[in-house]
């Protein structure tokens, strides 16, 4: 049977959040941002009134309000986006049990064996090619129609829907009406719909991925997907592979189940200064804030222990620079914040201006990881334990009650619990290359 898999997202999630309970904002340029007071002024999300500005995603409060002087600044409630987040998978819910959440606004949805449970289609359901039959058009773009109708009549939010065969293409026709529309991304039509694409709208294909790529003349899907396996495997190994398949409508993953553990392929947290960070010891601080962040994730995720830990830093001029190296196995927050400020000692020295800071974890062993003389000897295991201790006490007591020497220095990071402020969903993910 023809997979359909729907990739639905939620648009300008948290400003439309803010607007359906706050209807005088509507049709006004509004922007959520982190508090201005502190270290979090930058722009979360923003409505569609503010992106005819030209605002963007992690602006700051200072460049949005100078790109548009009458924007409309509120701050989040994290609580009432994770509400509607539920209430809206609650839908989704309805059709199939297979719904696999990309981050807080974003879901793919499996419903190749329901589709009799939507309303009647008075079109034609099937379209026969070569002596098989596929589903027309007009039928997918008619069960994306009724999920973002739905939402929309229930919530108030609007949602954009990619339908296609696989989660690839269905994530890729999401971005292509916004807000609120649908688009269909068939076995008929993909070729003509997906391939003359920029490659770097392909889920998967980032930064340096898509510069590597245009160094070799594939900057289309199109190109990419008619280009020589040999050449694309020698450039990116395994990841070639990939490559390859998701550009020729190949991709055969699955969409989980709700309640299934999600496995991720890292895990990380950043955080954004009002001021410029200029000195070893701040840096150090910031580090260990992110670190506990990224450590409890990591307790909580049930992937095991990492062994690649990723440095992200962005200069006050919005240059950025990332570093990665390979490590022991750990979960351990001192561990990982004392290699991620190796790696920014052993790369950059004073003077610098420091905007932005960004700790990431990856290369898990899912529990499977030798035990060695240190764990043996009792260390390692004691520290752990001790870690998984102050996780509790946290989550019963509240996160600034127990806290490192080195963040007590700074008495209002002690309150600083960047794993709850943040619930960050992948985004275009450079695999580690061969």
């Amino acid at each position: 049977m023809e997979r359909v898999i729907i990739h639905s997202d939620l648009n300008n999630f948290y400003a439309s959040v803010e607007r359906r309970l706050n209807p005088s904002l509507i049709g006004k340029p509004v922007a959520v941002c982190g508090d201005r007071q502190t270290r979090h002024g930058i722009v979360l999300a923003k409505s569609e009134e503010a992106k005819r500005f030209g605002i963007k995603t992690a602006d700051t409060v200072w460049q949005a309000q100078r790109k548009c002087p009458a924007l409309i600044i509120v701050e989040p409630h994290f609580d009432l986006y994770i509400q509607f987040s539920k209430h809206v998978k609650e839908i989704y819910s309805r059709y199939t049990d297979r719904i696999e959440s990309y981050g807080i606004d974003e879901c793919w949805l499996d419903l190749t064996a329901s589709t009799l449970l939507f309303p009647v289609y008075g079109g034609e359901k099937f379209v026969e090619k070569d002596g098989v039959k596929y589903y027309t058009d007009g039928f997918l773009r008619h069960l994306g129609d009724h999920i973002r109708n739905t939402v929309k009549e229930e919530l108030g939010v609007t949602v954009s829907c990619g339908v296609s065969f696989n989660k690839v293409f269905a994530k890729l026709g999401s971005d292509l009406k916004k807000p609120d529309g649908t688009s269909v991304i068939s076995k008929l039509n993909y070729r003509t719909a997906v391939w003359g694409l920029p490659v770097e709208d392909l889920l998967f294909v980032g930064k340096s991925t898509k510069e590597k790529l245009y160094g070799m003349g594939i900057d289309t899907i199109g190109k990419l997907a008619e280009a020589d396996d040999n050449r694309i495997i020698k450039e990116f190994g395994k990841v070639g592979q990939n490559l390859l398949k998701n550009a020729r409508g190949e991709d055969d993953g699955e969409v989980s189940l709700m309640d299934e553990k999600r496995e991720y392929k890292s895990i990380g947290n950043s955080s954004t200064y009002s001021e410029d960070v200029t000195d070893l010891r701040s840096v150090r601080r910031n580090l260990y804030v992110l670190s506990e962040s990224v450590a409890a994730r990591l307790r909580e995720s049930g992937q095991g222990l990492a062994d690649t830990v990723h440095l992200w830093v962005r200069f006050s001029d919005l240059s950025d620079f990332a570093v990665q190296m390979k490590v022991r196995h750990t979960a351990l927050c001192g561990e990982i914040a004392e290699h991620a400020y190796k790696l920014f000692c052993d790369n950059l020295k004073p003077p610098f201006k420091v905007r932005s800071l960004g700790v990431t974890v990856s290369g898990f062993d899912n529990g499977a990881s030798q035990i060695t003389y240190d764990e043996v000897c009792g260390n390692y295991a004691k520290r752990e334990k001790l870690e998984r201790c102050v996780d509790e006490i946290r989550k019963k007591h509240g996160y600034d009650k127990l806290q490192r020497g080195i963040i007590a220095e700074k008495p209002e990071l002690m309150k600083d619990d960047v794993k709850n402020r943040h619930r960050i969903k992948p985004a275009k993910i450079d695999y580690p290359e061969d």
